[in-house]
């Protein structure tokens, strides 16, 4: 059998009128190309006869039972014979007979190229005003700026990889959130990308499209927020901690007034809880990050170098039980003082037990969740 070298993927639901003259068009490119190819159709439980058009017009046709873009997407692939995989729709809207350009970037050395609708021009009536001028600029950006990655266009579907990286980005996801996964699986295990420009023309299934601009937008942007520990947890938790801490420090000794506004013991409260809640939320961020170490062994920050290489669980004991003393050091100084001066109005220490109950929480969460911390990191390094 004559070796493959480039696969063509397309998942397909019911478009028997659009299938067929994407599989001629990508035969045509392999002829062009003057490569070895097959196109492979992943019907994912049609009820018409794309999977009989596609088969006649000389793609092999495999069966996926479970439903989703990603599930589709996944099978297709997993079963390709080619060393390079090039995917797209099956609805005709994006030209299969210009994916030469995807196949030279791929033989340039990069692992992962993909397409960009906005360079290569969108036709009219090919993409929803709100699609084009706010969702995908929109979680574009979000993920250019989680996951570090310069792609104009996260969620062009023509993209082209290689067998290797495929392997490398252990995809998951079965929905249209496979798309945003990939570009974020191949960021963190530092895979070169590359863009094209990408013609997209209206499609021709004569039919409302799959994608549900409110339910996929959000499994997106949902998808970017659980794979991005630094803007879901640590940025917003280190504000929280920040404020809550500065408010106390401020109130510390007792009442104050800014600018005629009264500052008392309902403030002091609220630092408290802020401080407490930030810290939670940093530590969630921080556990993240060690999972998806785990995960993604080529991922690198800051914070992982300094787990990795310095913290043990020791170090996370000691600096709980520091920060518990240090709380109770002061907690047992205004009792003593109770004692000695049993008269003495409650007001005068209650903003300085505030702030040492504070303390003590703090340390009982790193006490605790020291352990959990440790448990991640010695599953990565046994991994």
């Amino acid at each position: 059998m004559e070796s493959v070298l480039v696969t063509a993927v397309i998942p397909c639901l019911d478009e028997e009128r659009t299938v067929g003259a994407c599989v001629g068009k990508a035969l045509e490119s392999f002829k062009a190309l003057g490569v070895a190819g097959e196109v492979v159709v992943v019907d994912n439980g049609s009820t018409d006869g794309t999977a009989r058009v596609a088969a006649e017009r000389g793609a092999r046709v495999i069966h996926e039972s479970v439903k989703g873009y990603g599930a589709a997407l996944r099978t297709g692939i997993e079963s390709a014979r080619g060393q390079i995989i090039v995917m797209g729709d099956g609805d005709d809207s994006y030209d299969w007979s210009a994916i030469g350009p995807f196949v030279q970037k791929i033989q340039e050395g990069f692992d992962l190229v993909i397409g960009n609708r906005f360079k290569g021009g969108i036709l009219p009536g090919a993409m929803p005003p709100l699609h084009r001028y706010l969702g995908n600029p929109v979680l574009s950006a979000i993920t250019r700026l989680a996951f570090g990655v310069k792609v104009g266009d996260v969620h062009c579907g023509m993209r082209a990889f290689t067998r290797e990286a495929f392997a490398r980005m252990r995809m998951g996801t079965p929905g249209m959130e496979f798309a945003t996964e990939m570009v974020a699986n191949a960021a963190h295990h530092g895979l070169r990308i590359a863009e094209v420009p990408t013609r997209l023309y209206p499609d021709k299934r004569g039919r409302p499209p799959h994608l549900r601009t409110f339910r996929d937008g959000w499994r997106h942007l949902r998808f970017i927020l659980t794979h991005a520990p630094d803007y879901l947890y640590l940025g917003p938790g280190a504000l929280l901690l920040g404020s809550g801490l500065l408010l106390q420090l401020l109130l510390v000794r007792g009442p104050v007034e800014l600018g005629g506004m009264y500052f008392g013991s309902h403030f002091l409260a609220l630092g408290a809880l802020l401080a407490l809640v930030g810290f939670n939320v940093i530590n969630l961020g921080v556990l993240a990050k060690a999972v998806m170490a785990r995960r993604y062994p080529a991922l690198s920050s800051r914070m992982l170098d300094l787990l990795t290489g310095r913290y043990t669980l020791e170090i996370g004991l000691i600096a709980g039980a520091l920060m518990m003393l240090a709380g109770l050091v002061v907690d047992g100084a205004i009792l003593a003082e109770r004692l000695a001066n049993p008269g003495a109005p409650m007001e005068s220490t209650v903003h300085l037990a505030f702030f040492a109950s504070t303390i003590v929480g703090l340390g009982l969460n790193v006490l605790f969740s020291s352990f959990l911390l440790a448990m991640v990191i010695h599953t990565r390094a046994d991994d």
